[in-house]
């Protein structure tokens, strides 16, 4: 039942019953890159198959079909611009994501003491991945191919640490995922759970310059402790070999941690979100987590710990397919940063 203090909500769901384009803001607020702005038009549709509900069905549909252009530029002179496309077919059995960019990225490089030295990182890229259901599970495996023609240009020199480093590189990657989702919506899951398991291989016959290998795992799970609280539970780890480029490599991802700045072989992290539900369309929530890089600049024993501490908020735009928008504030080693989110930032 929808209730009198959140029926307004539903009406957005003329999103998905109408032939419209959604003009949504982007708030750039990654540490790594700086502050900046952007706008990106999606459009939202269902699959056939899950026919016209009403807008006040309390049923959510997961996996919405979204088609969208997408930009942004940031005061570090950062921009980057991409065409994107989701789509399920056959009751959701098979899943397709497909994007299409271009963008150039003013990063620091940390290096085996930690010290930034900034270089800029540009290229078009390319993503393409296909997923098919296992009979009638909740598994899917699939194809994933991604190409990126680099170039990297270092603004001080060439740090000690860099070795076999190419001004510019193709990173061409094929392999094989299998994930596993119960998730009860796609945006912000308040039951259930998403693992995804990847290897990946960089070859000169896909289109790479250099011979690589990254594998990688993830799960994410979810559950209700009481009709209000949501407990959420995070481990995501990250391995790589052979002659993989700098940038490329697995790295700690953390809310109030800059991205990149853990970066070494292989990334251990892990993260726990705590959320309550205080009426139907608001929500707070805290979240703590840590993580580290290690492999060639550091061993396990000896690499720092990255951790990322803060609380936030989320309101439901959409409550079909579960959108939401908040803002997110968190406490890293070394700064503070706040992130504007569309569901969960966890994917």
């Amino acid at each position: 039942m929808v209730g009198a203090q959140d029926a307004g909500i539903d009406k957005n769901n003329i999103l998905l019953t109408r032939n419209g384009v959604l003009p949504v803001p982007i708030f750039v607020t990654e540490p790594a890159v700086g502050y900046g702005l952007g706008l990106a038009l999606l459009h939202f549709s269902l699959p056939e198959e899950a026919g016209d509900d009403s807008a006040s069905s309390a049923v959510r549909t997961p996996r919405p079909n979204i088609t969208g252009i997408a930009g942004c530029v940031t005061g570090t002179h950062s921009w980057g611009g991409a065409l994107l496309h989701t789509h399920s077919w056959n009751q959701d059995s098979i899943r397709y994501i497909g994007i299409l960019g271009k963008a150039s990225f003013h990063l620091n490089y940390y290096g085996i003491l930690g010290n930034p030295q900034s270089y800029q990182l540009e290229g078009a890229f390319l993503y393409q991945q296909v997923l098919f259901r296992l009979g009638e599970t909740r598994w899917y495996v699939g194809p994933r191919y991604t190409f990126f023609r680099s170039r990297t240009s270092l603004n001080n020199g060439l740090p000690s640490t860099l070795q076999n480093f190419d001004v510019d590189q193709n990173v061409a990657k094929g392999g094989i995922l299998a994930n596993y989702d119960s998730r009860d919506d796609n945006f912000y899951p308040r039951d259930g759970t998403y693992a995804e398991f990847v290897a990946e291989f960089a070859r000169s016959v896909l289109g790479s310059t250099s011979d690589f290998e990254v594998q990688s795992a993830k799960a994410f799970h979810w559950f209700p402790l009481s009709p209000g609280w949501v407990l959420g539970l995070r481990a995501d780890a990250g391995f790589s070999q052979g002659n993989i480029p700098f940038f490329a490599q697995p790295y700690v991802a953390l809310r109030g941690v800059p991205a990149a700045k853990y970066q070494d072989r292989n990334q251990l992290t892990t993260e726990l979100e705590i959320r309550w539900n205080v009426t139907p369309a608001w929500s707070v929530l805290t979240f703590g987590g840590v993580g580290r890089s290690y492999g060639r600049l550091h061993s396990f024993s000896d690499a720092p710990t990255a951790y990322g501490v803060g609380a936030g908020f989320r309101y439901l735009l959409v409550r079909k397919i579960g959108l939401t928008i908040g803002i997110d504030i968190a406490r890293g080693p070394a700064q503070n940063a706040f992130y504007v989110q569309i569901g969960s930032p966890w994917r």
